[in-house]
C-alpha cells in the first residue's frame, strides 16, 4: 500500500514538474512573439534610415523636397526631388477615401452593434472580416477593370484612373477595419447608459445619436485614424487606380501619383547608392514617420476610451 501511495505521489510530482516546464516554455514563446513585433518595426526603421541617410545628409534640400511639385529624380543634367505633388496626390485620395469609408463604416458599426442580433450579427461580423482580408491587388484590379470604364461612361471623362477611382477603392478597403474598431467602441459603452435613456422616454435613434455615439466618440475617432493610416500607407490599389501621373490635383477626375506608389514603381529601376535610390528611401522615412504617428495617435485614443 505504501509503495502504491509513493508511486502516486511521484507521478503527481512528475506531472506538476512537466506542467511547470510547459508553462515556462509557453511564457518564453509568447514573450518572443510579442517582442518580435517591436524588434521588426525597429529593424525596418533602421534599414530604411540607413539606406536614405546618405541622401538626407549630403543631398537633400528640405525646402525643395517639401514645396516643389517637380519630380524628375532620374534627370541626368538637373534632377529635381520635389514631392509636393506626391503628397497632394496621397492626401487627396486618402481624404476622398475617408468621405466614402466613414459613412459606410459608421452605419455598419451602428447596425451590427445596436440593431443586429443572434446569427445575423455573427454573419455580418464574419463578412466584415472577410472584406478586410481581400488583398489590395484585387481591389486595384477592380479599380482598373471595373471602376475605370464605369467612371468614363458615367462622368464622360477621358480617363477613369483618377482621384475618384482610387478614393472609392481605398474607401471600400478601409471601411471593414474601421467598422470593426467602431463596433468595439460602441460595445464598450455601458448598457446602463442605454437603459437610463430609454427609461426617460428616448427612442432607439435618440439613444444612439444622443447617448451612445457621444460616449463612444474617442473610440470612433480612433477608428477613423486607423482608416487614415491604412489609406495613407496603401500601395498596390493606389498604384493601379490613380493613373500614376505627377499632378497637383484640381478635381476628383485628375490622375495623380501617391508616395507609396512612387516607391513601388521606381525602386526596381534605380541604381543602388544613386540619388534616385536615396530619395526613394527618404520618402520611405517620411511615410514611416507619418503612418507611425497616425497609428500611435489612434492607439492612444482607443486605449483612452477603454480605460474610460
Amino acid at each position: 500500500m505504501a509503495s502504491v501511495d509513493a508511486q502516486l505521489a511521484r507521478n503527481t510530482y512528475d506531472r506538476r514538474t512537466l506542467d511547470w516546464y510547459i508553462d515556462k516554455v509557453m511564457q518564453v514563446v509568447v514573450f518572443i512573439g510579442g517582442i518580435s513585433a517591436i524588434i521588426f518595426i525597429i529593424g525596418i526603421f533602421v534599414f530604411i534610415t540607413m539606406e536614405g541617410m546618405s541622401f538626407v545628409v549630403e543631398r537633400l534640400d528640405v525646402v525643395e523636397f517639401f514645396t516643389s511639385e517637380y519630380w524628375f529624380p532620374s534627370d541626368e543634367d538637373e534632377p529635381e526631388f520635389g514631392i509636393l505633388a506626391l503628397i497632394a496626390g496621397t492626401a487627396s485620395v486618402t481624404g476622398l477615401a475617408m468621405l466614402v469609408a466613414i459613412p459606410f463604416a459608421l452605419g455598419a458599426a451602428i447596425y451590427i452593434g445596436e440593431f443586429a442580433t443572434g446569427k445575423t450579427r455573427e454573419y455580418l461580423k464574419v463578412l466584415v472580416e472577410l472584406l478586410a482580408a481581400i488583398p489590395s491587388v484585387v481591389w486595384g484590379f477592380i479599380g482598373l477593370t471595373i471602376m475605370n470604364p464605369l467612371i468614363i461612361q458615367v462622368f464622360d471623362v477621358p480617363v477613369g484612373l483618377n482621384v475618384l477611382n482610387a478614393g472609392i477603392i481605398l474607401g471600400l478597403m478601409a471601411a471593414p477595419i474601421m467598422t470593426s474598431i467602431a463596433e468595439d467602441a460602441l460595445k464598450a459603452v455601458p448598457d446602463g447608459y442605454r437603459e437610463a435613456a430609454e427609461a426617460m422616454g428616448a427612442t432607439r435613434w435618440q439613444v444612439i445619436f444622443k447617448v451612445v455615439l457621444p460616449a463612444a466618440k474617442n473610440g470612433l475617432l480612433g477608428a477613423v485614424l486607423l482608416g487614415v493610416g491604412r489609406g495613407f500607407g496603401e500601395t498596390m490599389a493606389v498604384l493601379m487606380a490613380t493613373g500614376h501621373s505627377v499632378n497637383l490635383p484640381t478635381s476628383i477626375f485628375d490622375s495623380v501619383r501617391a508616395l507609396t506608389a512612387t516607391i513601388a514603381a521606381e525602386l526596381g529601376e534605380t541604381a543602388v547608392g544613386s540619388d534616385h535610390y536615396g530619395v526613394l528611401f527618404t520618402i520611405g522615412i517620411f511615410l514611416f514617420v507619418v503612418t507611425f504617428m497616425i497609428n500611435l495617435t489612434a492607439d492612444l485614443v482607443v486605449r483612452g476610451v477603454r480605460k474610460g
